[in-house]
């Protein structure tokens, strides 16, 4: 048996609470088993891991949901996933294993006899299994986490960590964890109840990739970029993460989630935060998600009086007509929002995130933009037009890699200048290196008990916090709703 993390009793609690290596056996339970979640990310991450060798070799799948399934049913629909949407392609020898290893409850969220059957199914009361680790996984709408929260807590599936009366037990919430501030924080009160901080796993996929946890390493690993990233030599900073794709028939979905909950809130607020942060004391999770928290602190609040200069909120042209659309809908599918950092190394650099679906290309960056040179001391005026500001752009996807805009001598006898591009593509260096996707490392991540990449409870309140005033102005009409044409680059948003 794989040996604990530390066999000092307080490091234990400190260090996981009595959870064993990611090695040892564990037991993955999924909410939400018929969701598209689960057959499309979920079941091929564990597939994929399966493949690399990283599940241990005791592990268990529980899938769960509220309707009557036919096992065998369920399990053709994860080997269609694994087909479809596996990196590694489909082994059929792998598959045959990890098949084995999954089974399926029926489970009424709000019943507790429900709870009593899953608990039988898991044997979580038996003694043998006091070194297994519990992972539940809810991949249910963020509208279902109460009551499996409740239900959880009530029936002892879940205990408090620092009770260490019981196996390891672990919750992931799927993004977004509430549908606004005030559901935020019920949900965290409630789960407060039955959880330490520690067993609680808030999941955004955005920060599993590898691009965005690059930003970190770019960052405190060369000393070149660090003296120049403030205010004094950045000019401001785009994030912009847009679909080339429209909401295909989730209409009833996207009238609840709207881009500002399904983007903004989450996923480029967490790719602000670490582009903004202060180096951390070190790379542990906790002292790295202190940083992010003080980000989220000094935002500057979206004020009534002028946050129409702040904002803009837009629909595709034919977003009305979708299926499950209200014809009156205010949900926005384009959001781009200019934000402020009140500290001193951001003070006055605006950040305009920006994101939206049906647009010109599926794209996810960064963009720095430095300030330009004070003086042009070239005498031709056309030549000192020609002069534009460095740009390092960080792109996510696709195509990840890291690119810097800068000026060069044009050559030839004239005194001319034209801008190039240095460029580093993350494929391309790092061929043939297995890459795991998003959801793969996260999923990991949550075995081994390591929260680094997952948002702490005041991260999660002061996000809803700060775009609270972009929800409520977009339902009440006060924030204007502008239109765009499907297939260019939406609305214009200036620094």
């Amino acid at each position: 048996m794989a040996p604990s993390i530390d066999s000092n009793p307080q490091n234990r609690i400190k260090n996981g609470l009595f959870c064993k290596s990611a090695m040892s056996e564990a037991t993955f339970v999924i909410f939400g088993a018929t969701g598209d979640l689960t057959m499309r990310k979920l079941v091929p991450a564990l597939y994929n891991l399966c493949v690399d060798g990283l599940l241990p070799e005791d592990f268990k799948i529980v899938t769960v949901a509220r309707s009557a399934k036919e096992p065998a049913e369920l399990l053709e629909r994860f080997r269609q996933g694994v087909e479809k949407f596996s990196r590694s392609g489909f082994k059929s020898d792998v598959w045959e294993q990890l098949a084995r290893r999954i089974s399926y409850v029926q489970v009424d969220y709000s019943d507790d006899s429900s709870y009593r059957t899953l608990e039988s199914h898991l044997g979580i009361r038996d003694p043998k299994n006091v070194d297994r680790r519990y992972l539940f996984y809810l991949a249910t709408p963020p509208t279902s986490f109460n009551s499996i929260i409740r239900g959880l807590g009530k029936n002892r599936l879940v205990t408090p960590a620092h009770h260490h009366d019981g196996p390891c037990t672990r919750v992931v919430f799927e993004k977004p964890f509430g549908r606004d501030l005030t559901s935020a924080l019920e949900l965290n009160t409630l789960a407060k109840q039955y959880l330490d901080e520690t067993q609680m796993f808030r999941m955004d996929h955005y920060l599993g990739k590898e691009t965005v946890q690059n930003i970190l390493v770019f960052r405190f690993a060369n000393s070149i970029f660090e003296p120049i990233w403030n205010r004094r030599y950045i000019s401001h900073v785009r994030i912009t993460a847009f679909e080339n794709i429209g909401i295909e028939g989730r209409g009833a979905f996207y009238e609840e989630a709207g881009v500002i909950r399904d983007v903004l809130q989450n996923h480029l607020l967490q790719i602000l935060s670490l582009c903004a942060m202060e180096p951390p004391n070190s790379f542990e999770a906790e002292h790295i998600r202190d940083e992010r928290a003080k980000v989220f602190k000094a935002l500057r609040p979206l004020y009534a009086d002028d946050i129409k200069d702040h904002v803009s909120l837009a629909q595709y042209d034919g977003y009305l007509s979708e299926k499950g659309v209200a014809a009156d809908s205010k949900t926005p599918t384009f959001a781009s929002v200019r934000l402020f950092i009140d500290n001193w190394r951001w003070e006055g650099v605006p950040f305009i995130l920006s994101t939206g679906k049906n647009l010109k290309e599926k794209m996810t960056q960064i963009e720095i933009h430095y300030t330009p040179v004070p003086l042009c001391l070239f005498k031709e005026n056309d030549v000192c037009m020609k002069l534009e500001p460095n740009v390092l752009t960080i792109r996510i996807q696709p195509e990840e890699g890291i690119s810097l805009r800068f000026g060069t001598k044009t050559p030839g006898e004239k005194q001319d200048v034209s801008p190039v591009n240095m460029h580093f593509d993350f494929q391309h260096s790092f061929k043939g290196q297995a890459q795991q996707e998003a959801y793969e490392k996260l999923l990991l991540d949550c075995l081994r008990g390591n929260q680094t990449l997952f948002a702490r409870q005041e991260e999660v309140e002061h996000m809803w916090h700060f775009v609270a005033p972009l929800l409520e102005g977009a339902q009440s009409g006060e924030l204007p709703m502008g239109t765009y044409t499907p297939g260019t680059s939406g609305p214009e948003v200036k620094p």
